[in-house]
């Protein structure tokens, strides 16, 4: 878990620095093409379905700043079928521990791995899922990131999610050495509908996608592991080690994530994906967001002219993006017109993403 509770609020000045600093070196997100399965999935922890062997992992994780290497190997893969999304994730872990056992609790005070799904890519309305070692699931929906003034329900339930872990090595035992962890997970697709009718399975089309694991350093206490504290009796920082680098130590800025792909090609069979150029021309609104949340903090006031927020042009695939910026009483949008695909495409004061 990155630093949602504790810093959103206190260190949301620092954070929005920070932010605007990434921009010049923003990473591209990562991307990947789930392919359908026609094979039944045993939702069991391991990767023995034949289908599994027919697809690739992701890339390495990465710091979730994307610069460092991480201490221990994470990799995942995707499948899906008509019922649903499918993710299996492998973990190197010497150190396989877990004692958190109550639903919804707050997981990642263990070492666990976290899905992040955002159907739409407008960047509200998002998904969450925590898992340890020993498959104590914490699930829930947020209604904007924690920069903005957000709603989080923690009582939604994946209802239906199957997930599965085996350990190759022995939970809780700090007198060997364990190789790791590997999580499977199906997550029903109805889970993520807004009306009982809706056809939301995304065929042929991609979703917005990340995963994090949060490691810690461990100490024993009775033979017990534990999150480590230092000399002041404080527990040292999480590691975030994550699919698709977000660029700061942040995993709730959605515009960041990965993409993946939902091929109706079958496992197998090869397929290909670009990202669309209506999202490069998003990836720049939202630097134009950030410098304005950035102003704001320290002006008390928003930017009102295009020129003063955006002192160099927007090319994306050869072409000039010129946005325009619009000013609210309730605050501001600022919106173009995509070359790419004729669609207005429009970014509010509160980061939602809007396409018409």
């Amino acid at each position: 878990m990155d630093l949602r509770f504790r810093y959103a609020l206190v260190c949301f000045w620092c954070m929005s620095l920070t932010a605007f600093a990434q921009t010049t070196n923003s990473k591209i997100p990562k991307s990947y093409i789930a392919y359908h399965t026609a094979d039944s999935i045993k939702v069991d922890g391991k990767d023995a379905d034949a289908s599994w062997n027919k697809v690739e992992w992701t890339d390495l994780f990465i710091d979730i700043e994307g610069v460092k290497k991480p201490t221990y190997n994470t990799q995942a893969k995707m499948l899906w079928d008509s019922t649903y999304f499918y993710i299996l994730a492998k973990m190197e872990e010497p150190h396989v521990w877990a004692d958190i056992t109550e639903h919804d609790a707050i997981i990642f005070h263990n070492n666990d791995f976290e899905v992040f799904i955002d159907p739409t890519g407008d960047t509200h309305n998002y998904y969450e899922i925590e898992i340890n070692a020993i498959n104590t699931v914490w699930d829930l929906f947020v209604s904007k990131p924690y920069r903005e003034d957000n709603v989080v329900l923690n009582d939604w339930m994946a209802t239906g999610m199957k997930s599965a872990i085996t350990i190759d090595g022995t939970l809780n035992n700090p007198k060997d050495t364990d190789k790791g962890w590997m999580l499977e997970i199906a997550i029903p697709w109805s889970v993520f509908k807004k009306a009982y009718f809706e056809e939301n399975v995304p065929k042929d089309d991609f979703w917005r996608v990340n995963f994090s694991r949060v490691n810690w350093d461990y100490q024993l206490n009775d033979g017990a592991y534990g999150r480590k504290k230092d000399a002041e009796g404080n527990y040292l920082p999480e590691y975030n080690w994550v699919w698709s680098p977000q660029g700061v130590i942040n995993m709730h800025e959605p515009e960041h994530w990965g993409y993946v792909y939902f091929s109706s090609k079958e496992a197998g069979v090869k397929d290909t994906f670009e990202i669309p150029n209506d999202e490069k021309i998003k990836w720049a609104l939202y630097e134009l967001y950030r410098a304005q949340k950035t102003h704001f903090e320290a002006h008390a006031a928003w930017i009102t002219s295009i020129e003063k927020l955006s002192s160099s042009p927007i090319i994306v695939d050869g072409k000039t993006i010129t946005p325009k910026l619009e000013n609210h009483g309730f605050g501001w949008t600022i919106s173009v017109m995509s070359p790419f695909s004729n669609k207005l495409l429009i970014l509010k004061e509160d980061g939602k993403f809007i396409i018409k």
